[in-house]
């Protein structure tokens, strides 16, 4: 069996390195950061000319009709380079409505393919033991949102926001037009540099066409895992390469400090963790592009890519000593990073939890791989973004 990439894979995530190079150096970091953009705007740009925001949104509708395993190379790439840009939370969002036949407004395909608006996705209150803080209650004509989506990416910037609401008990997904009535907005910024918003709705109306199916939860938060697991390789990668730079060239006692065994020990459960969660994330991929049941994967996915992040993160920090905590110095975007990703991931615990829950009723899982439960299993995976 061949589990390499193919040759197009390859050759589109050399493009989009090439491409995240050109705009993410140490210097243009530093200045993103000290800068009031919300997101990478100019790179942004150049993402669009090259489609790579459509690489899941179907051709009739003017994208690449890619799968998730493109865009995963992609993500991997823009993890690497620390990029602030919105590209798996637009085309997951455009392709759920594209999947499930929703009817939605030209100006909303047209606001987010042609000009480029930014999509904001959260499902973070999956994750909160209290449920989600936003609630849908049927009207006359549709229905009406209100509730709060705490610190949402993106909340002030996007027209347009996916979202999770609890409908009569039931959890539902809606794309929400941030300009209607009945939404107001408190900006902030994340560690690392992206912009937020809190999201408070009051009475806000909601078309028939904002209210996904039922079916489209589990859709939507099992490509969320596999797209923040992409970004976290790619960070955790980066960060662990320019650990190794540093261990290598850092004296002590006379010798490098990645010659001590406590170094070069740690350096090593690092790339474990490391390509734990790349194994874990191709195999979740490939099972969401060949249409198979995913929930188990997509949680444990979650849980490795918030163990990689969280160790390797911390002990990359660790080995650099006081350098490491210097803002001047540029290994702390990566933790910034790693932190933010665990955070959007919905923490190990959780995940956990919801895993054994998953198990619990499914056991032929792990003695006749691929059972017809495990094939047709579809029901929500309660993991946040």
């Amino acid at each position: 069996m061949n589990f390499e990439l193919t040759d197009d894979q390859k050759a589109l995530a050399e493009m989009a390195a090439g491409l995240f190079a050109d705009y993410c150096s140490d210097e243009q970091l530093r200045a993103h950061d000290s800068g009031q953009a919300p997101f990478m705007q100019g790179l942004w740009t150049q993402c669009i000319a090259a489609g790579l925001h459509t690489v899941l949104v179907p051709p009739e509708r003017g994208g690449l009709g890619l799968g998730l395993t493109e865009l995963m190379v992609i993500l991997e790439q823009q993890g690497r380079a620390l990029a602030l840009l919105p590209l798996w939370e637009q085309q997951v969002g455009l392709a759920a409505l594209h999947h499930f036949g929703v009817a939605a407004p030209e100006d909303l395909w047209q606001a987010l393919l042609q000009d480029g608006s930014p999509l904001a996705l959260s499902l973070a209150g999956l994750s909160d033991s209290r449920g989600t803080a936003l609630q849908v209650q049927k009207k006359a004509l549709g229905w009406s949102l209100c509730g709060r989506a705490a610190a949402v990416g993106l909340g002030q910037s996007a027209r347009f926001a996916l979202l999770a609401g609890d409908l009569a008990g039931q959890v539902r997904v809606l794309m929400v037009d941030l300009d209607a009535a009945g939404v107001a907005r408190t900006t902030g910024r994340s560690q690392h540099h992206l912009e937020v918003a809190d999201l408070d709705f009051h009475d806000c109306p909601l078309a028939a066409w904002q209210v996904l199916p039922e079916t489209a939860l589990p859709w939507v938060a099992e490509r969320a895992a596999a797209c923040l697991a992409a970004l976290q390789l790619g960070v955790t990668q980066a960060h662990l390469r320019r650990t190794v730079d540093y261990v290598s060239e850092r004296q002590q006692f006379g010798r490098a400090i990645g010659s001590f065994q406590l170094v070069s020990g740690q350096m090593a459960d690092g790339y474990i963790a490391l390509e734990a969660l790349r194994s874990a994330l191709w195999q979740l991929v490939y099972r969401l592009d060949a249409g198979l049941g995913a929930a188990p994967q997509a949680l444990a996915t979650r849980v490795l890519a918030n163990d990689a992040g969280h160790f390797a993160g911390h002990m990359a920090q660790h080995v650099h000593g006081g350098i490491g905590v210097d803002l001047t110095y540029p290994i702390h975007r990566f933790l910034y990073w790693s932190r933010a990703l665990g955070a959007a991931l919905g923490g190990s615990e959780h995940q956990l939890a919801a895993l054994g829950d998953w198990l619990a009723g499914h056991d032929a899982l792990g003695w006749k791989y691929d059972a017809p439960e495990d094939g047709a299993a579809k029901e929500a995976v309660h993991a946040s973004v």
